[in-house]
C-alpha cells in the first residue's frame, strides 16, 4: 500500500514533539539546546539561519546521528535537546520521528519551520557568502 507524503507527516506528528515557534524562539541562547538546520545549503544561503543554528542537510542526518556511522557527528552525542527547523517544518517532523527512531531521545522540531521563525520575529543570521 502506498503511502503519500500526508500520510507520513501525520503519523510523524503523532508520535513526535512540535514546539511552537513562541517557546523556541525563547530556547535561542540556551546552551541546552542546539537548534539544527535541516534545510540545504542554497535556502540557507538565500534565506539566512537561526543564529547560532548547526547545518545538517536533510540528506545526511542519518549519517550523522549514528555513532557507527563513519560520517557521524559529535554533537549528537551530546547530552541536550536537538531542536529541528526545515523552511516550513515538513522535513523537519519526519526527520524528527526518523531521529527517535534512531534513538536520539531529546529530539524536537519547530512548528512552522524557518518561516514561522522568520515571520515571529526571530533573529536572523545571514552566512558569509560563498565565493567562486
Amino acid at each position: 500500500m502506498r503511502k503519500g507524503y500526508k500520510a507520513l507527516l501525520e503519523e510523524a506528528n503523532a508520535v513526535i514533539e512540535t514546539v511552537p515557534v513562541d517557546q523556541a524562539l525563547r530556547l535561542l541562547g540556551n546552551d541546552g539546546v542546539v537548534f539544527v538546520d535541516l534545510r540545504d545549503p542554497r535556502e540557507i544561503q538565500r534565506e539566512g539561519r537561526v543564529p547560532g543554528s548547526f547545518s545538517c542537510p536533510r540528506g545526511m542526518l542519518e549519517f550523522w546521528i549514528d555513532p557507527e556511522s563513519p560520517y557521524a557527528k559529535p554533537v549528537f552525542a551530546e547530552p541536550r535537546k536537538f531542536l529541528f527547523y526545515c523552511a516550513s517544518g515538513w522535513r523537519s517532523a519526519l526527520a524528527t520521528k526518523t531521529a527517535q527512531e534512531m534513538g536520539l531521545e531529546n529530539v524536537a522540531h519547530v512548528g512552522g519551520g524557518f518561516t514561522a521563525w522568520r515571520n515571529g520575529g526571530g533573529a536572523v543570521e545571514m552566512p558569509e557568502p560563498k565565493h567562486r
